[in-house]
């Protein structure tokens, strides 16, 4: 299975490409940081990461697009930058009709470190070492790009199945509920005829009596 990577972001945005072996192996293949200065105008800044994305997708052919998942952060500015880095990311996959699926940081730092609350550099050494790197990978948007890349290869498809498996429960529930519905509608239609044939027989009985 082949991912993309990407922690997303305005002035940085990562984007790498791994590829899963058997077990738990995985090989970095390509990683990269694409950079819009601030002096740039928000839109410019936003099709230079689509393109970048794009150029990505077509060259590299993923199986999938993995983005960190943004949350709130105390810079309400830095956030939304994210969130539409993420966006486009999202839109060019979409295009493409490849499957994004999203991860959050502590997601990531607990599947390549084992802690939820690693920090970078911590996350950057265990990416060097899980792809048997010989440098570690600067800066540090690319190595979360790789780290997120990593995440989904070996908690991807687990997600998937645990989601596909949510679904069908969620569905049988439905199932279940539409059946309970009809039996009760079936029993109040039951109840009705009844009541209506006793009293159209009480009512015959009575003009039978006159």
């Amino acid at each position: 299975m082949r991912v993309m990577g990407v922690d997303p972001g305005l002035t940085r945005c990562g984007i790498a490409l791994v590829e899963s072996g058997t077990g738990r192996s995985v090989v970095a293949l390509d990683v990269d940081v694409v950079r819009t200065p601030a002096s740039m105008e928000l839109p410019e800044r936003l099709l230079a990461i689509y393109a970048a994305a794009q150029h990505w997708i077509r060259t590299h052919s993923p199986d999938v697009v993995a983005v960190e998942r943004v949350f709130a952060q105390r810079q309400v500015s830095t956030a939304m930058g994210t969130a539409q880095a993420a966006g486009v990311v999202a839109l060019a996959a979409a295009q493409h009709d490849l499957p994004v699926r999203f991860h959050t940081p502590s997601e990531v730092k607990a599947a390549v470190t084992g802690s939820g609350r690693a920090d970078k550099a911590q996350v950057t050494m265990m990416v060097t070492k899980i792809l048997g790197m010989q440098q570690a990978p600067k800066p540090a948007d690319a190595a979360d790009a790789l780290a997120l890349a990593i995440c989904h290869c070996w908690r991807g498809p687990i997600n998937d199945r645990m989601a596909e498996a949510a679904e069908k429960a969620k569905a049988a529930q439905e199932a279940h509920r539409r059946r309970l519905e009809q039996a009760r509608t079936a029993q109040v239609q039951q109840a009705q005829a009844r009541q209506t044939q006793a009293q159209q027989e009480q009512v015959r009985q009575e003009v039978v009596g006159q």
